[in-house]
């Protein structure tokens, strides 16, 4: 809308960046700003927090030293990921804790899910995006049992936690309770580099915060974040990295809308 401003489009809230990984939670945020976020903020380790402000100003960042810390920041989000750089130290399953207590839209990512096998939590409200290693952690098995039939996976995952599957990979699929599966063939083996699920992580939540329901941000999340890494693998997939991913997000998203 012409008259459209940045607190119509979602504020999200991205937690993770331990030490030596505060990258991952820079390229959610600015995933997250490319697919039309109007607010993104980080909690992060506190000597992070300088850093990545200086790197990307538009991006709100905070220094958390524990769960209580965030209150604050969970009281204005309006979407919430945990995971990029998270670690799974006493630190972020303080920061866990506290997240799993809101209600708020949020998408679960990397360590948050290693976290949350040892404690499953059900909620209708969570998108949870698992490599095949990680699904097989949250389910008990191993990772070539979750290859073998990914979508008995991806539901199993649903049917345990709740709330809708991004099961990564080579024909990533979407599950949701009640709904048939989703299969995204867009995507290419250059995109098996480090950062790309944190990148696909503030994809989805920047789809929320515009008021996707979970079910259709997933997938559409899935489908913007595979084209983008087609696009940006037309100069070679050999070398192809996350920031390449992010830099094309925001030609997919606005020749989308004029063909729409």
């Amino acid at each position: 809308a012409r008259t459209a401003h940045k607190g119509q489009h979602g504020h999200v809230l991205i937690i993770g960046g331990d030490q030596g990984m505060a990258g991952a939670v820079r390229l959610a945020g600015e995933a997250a700003l490319r697919t039309g976020a109007g607010l993104v903020s980080l909690a992060t380790r506190p000597k992070h927090a300088a850093i990545l402000a200086a790197a990307c100003p538009e991006l709100m960042s905070h220094g958390v030293t524990c769960g209580p810390d965030l209150q604050p920041l969970l009281r204005r989000a309006t979407v919430v990921v945990i995971g990029p750089g998270l670690g799974r130290s006493s630190w972020a399953r303080s920061l866990l804790a506290a997240v799993l207590e809101t209600r708020q839209p949020r998408v679960i990512d990397a360590d948050a899910l290693n976290l949350l096998t040892g404690e499953p939590v059900m909620a209708e409200c969570q998108v949870l995006t698992p490599h095949p290693g990680e699904a097989g952690r949250l389910l008990g098995i191993t990772a070539a049992a979750v290859q073998a039939d990914r979508f008995a996976a991806a539901q199993s995952i649903v049917e345990r936690y709740g709330g809708t599957v991004v099961l990564k990979g080579a024909g990533t699929v979407v599950g949701s309770g009640g709904q048939v599966p989703a299969v995204c063939t867009l995507g290419n083996p250059g995109m098996a580099t480090a950062g790309m699920g944190d990148v696909l992580s503030g994809v989805i939540a920047g789809l929320l915060g515009q008021g996707l329901a979970p079910p259709v941000a997933a997938v559409a999340g899935v489908c913007l974040h595979g084209c983008a890494g087609d696009r940006a693998a037309a100069a070679g997939e050999r070398g192809l990295t996350a920031r390449d991913v992010i830099t094309e997000l925001r030609a997919v998203l606005n020749t989308a809308a004029v063909g729409a």
